[in-house]
């Protein structure tokens, strides 16, 4: 089955952009949502108690009127998932029809969205590049949860699968997505809720893709819709920091919810192990101690939460 294109009256969409104290990279990214071809119907910004000027940066830019601005200001940080959690919510509320998820730190080129509108399809998602137009999108292609001998479920990506955007075809189907360009259609949040904001940051995005996925929906990466990162792609962090926690217990949550067999759910007690095991060799006392928190908290999470539906 091929995703087709949009043959019907066009539908509306909303841009929804989650920061947090990168207002130089959040210019950008409103710069390049204002030269799109195809203009957005709104754009909900949700500022994660910035302190770094991002609220006077935003103010101006409501005054200028090149963009449709919903200004939300958040006394809290609510993180990556909290943001798109309430930006996607209210969103669906105006009754948008399509709602396109943005981080700060990209830059649609300009036809972007009109090429994502092009496609009449239920979850979208652009591909990204970096400044040098280098492709670096990390979507999975095979992301496996049956396997228990995988050592990471994350077993292929579009650019470990393509060298160049040129060699992909026109459309690449998805297993899990960022929320960085992806575009779902309201009558997903209609099926599967809203993300979910317990995961504070990280795997929020691919737990929104699996619920979407196992609900029947397919996920299209459209090569023609490019999507520049501002900063080099990184998806290392510490694991003995706050974001080492986060990295650990969501990719156990991932598991212990949407692991396909017994043994796959076990995998996160396996990997806790080898690590509290090797900490004297690698990572140390404040790894194991973030895997030994990271499994305990996974484990209070590892049903899926009653998401408030959208609907009511």
């Amino acid at each position: 089955m091929r995703p087709s294109r949009n043959q019907g009256p066009s539908d509306s969409v909303a841009v929804v952009v989650v920061t947090y104290n990168r207002a130089h990279l959040l210019a950008g990214m409103l710069d390049g949502l204002a030269g799109q071809t195809h203009p957005p119907d709104a754009v909900f910004v949700i500022d994660n108690a910035s302190s770094d000027g991002t609220l006077a940066l935003l103010e101006e830019r409501a005054g200028v009127g090149d963009l449709p601005l919903r200004l939300i200001h958040s006394e809290d940080n609510l993180g990556g998932a909290g943001g798109f959690h309430l930006g996607v919510a209210l969103a669906y509320e105006e009754g948008f029809d399509r709602i396109w998820l943005m981080d700060d730190d990209v830059v649609p080129a300009p036809s972007c969205l009109e090429v994502l509108m092009g496609y009449d399809e239920p979850c979208l998602a652009a591909v990204r590049e970096d400044s040098a137009g280098r492709l670096v999108e990390k979507a999975a292609t095979d992301f496996d949860l049956a396997n228990p001998f995988a050592i990471r479920p994350k077993r292929a990506t579009v650019d470990d699968t393509f060298a160049r955007r040129e060699d992909m075809p026109e459309r690449v189907e998805l297993h899990n997505v960022a929320f960085e360009g992806f575009m779902t259609h309201r009558r997903v949040i209609d099926t599967i809720g809203l993300p979910d904001p317990s995961y504070f940051i990280f795997y929020d995005d691919v737990d929104f893709a699996l619920r979407a996925r196992r609900a029947g929906f397919r996920i299209w990466g459209i090569r023609d819709a490019v999507l520049v990162r501002q900063l080099d792609f990184d998806q290392q962090h510490s694991l003995d920091t706050w974001k080492g926690f986060y990295m650990y217990r969501n990719l156990f949550v991932v598991h212990f919810r949407y692991g396909e067999n017994a043994l796959v759910r076990l995998k996160p007690w396996l990997v806790a192990l080898v690590v509290v095991l090797l900490c004297p060799l690698r990572g140390g006392r404040a790894e194991a101690a973030n895997v030994i928190r990271a499994i305990v908290a996974a484990r209070s999470m590892r049903e899926e939460p009653a998401l408030p539906d959208p609907r009511r």
